[in-house]
């Protein structure tokens, strides 16, 4: 029950968080009449976006703020705010799921996320590639809750396709909120195998300790990523030439880059 009290605790932080970066935002705009865009990115996408938030910046004379966090989390900060011009979660299901509430206008595909297995450089438990290997006794093994971010609902899925779900859920050390988290408590020996999206462990902070266990690509499909406009920008065109960029070759070969399938594939 702590453990959930923690998890539970540490949500409610982010959103008071998203919330006053928000503010601080629409602010800082008032002052200097400079253009500020804010982008809700989750966590697995942080790396690409910045790159071409950077790029954009210089572009167009704008200064853009990035807000990280786990797919749900951070559609119910934008949904609560109001505050912000471009959504990017895990997969395209959190468009699916709340199109329909009005928030969402237009989108650019801009490549895919896939999960894997991830384990210590050099797979000293000789990890297969097999959902099975989630039950093996002499691994521990960590999970991201389902409700809150992309990796965690995709790990669900496959679970349940293997019929494995509740069993390994019983099993695993403690659940975790985002992709990041479960890549610290693999590095940190909080775990020895994990599921998350293939993307991470090719960082630069990762890829000298985690090696890919790559699953069947029929079991575990590349998930689309969408970019969203919001319909409450306040910077629409300059956000529809991030847009752009991000789903351009230019935009793409920043992906690749960071270990993504293209929106070419």
């Amino acid at each position: 029950m702590s453990q959930i009290f923690r998890f539970a605790e540490k949500c409610l932080s982010m959103l008071v968080t998203v919330a006053l970066i928000a503010g601080c935002s629409a602010d800082n705009s008032d002052m200097n009449n400079k253009p500020e865009l804010l982008v809700y990115c989750g966590i697995t996408m942080v790396k690409p976006i910045t790159r071409i938030a950077r790029i954009i910046e210089k572009a167009q004379d704008v200064r853009i703020h990035i807000n990280q966090g786990g797919s749900e989390d951070l559609y119910q900060s934008l949904k609560a705010s109001r505050v912000g011009d471009l959504y990017l979660p895990g997969s395209a299901y959190y468009r699916e799921r709340h199109l329909d509430e009005g928030l969402m206008t237009e989108y650019v595909h801009v490549g895919y996320n896939q999960a894997a297995l991830l384990v210590d450089k050099g797979n000293p438990k000789s990890v297969t590639p097999d959902l099975q290997q989630l039950l093996r006794q002499d691994l521990d093994v960590v999970l991201c809750s389902h409700e809150v971010g992309s990796i965690g609902r995709e790990s669900k899925k496959l679970l349940e396709s293997a019929n494995i779900y509740n069993q390994v859920l019983q099993r695993a050390i403690y659940l975790t909120s985002d992709s990041r988290n479960l890549n610290g408590a693999l590095k940190q020996g909080d775990a020895d195998l994990i599921i998350n999206w293939r993307a991470t462990a090719f960082f630069e902070e990762n890829r000298e300790t985690m090696d890919v266990i790559d699953l069947d690509p029929g079991l575990a499909i590349p998930k689309k990523l969408l970019l969203n406009l919001l319909t409450f920008s306040k910077h629409p065109d300059v956000s529809r030439r991030f847009m752009e960029y991000a789903a351009s070759e230019e935009g793409q070969a920043i992906f690749r880059q960071y270990g993504f399938l293209d929106n070419r594939n």
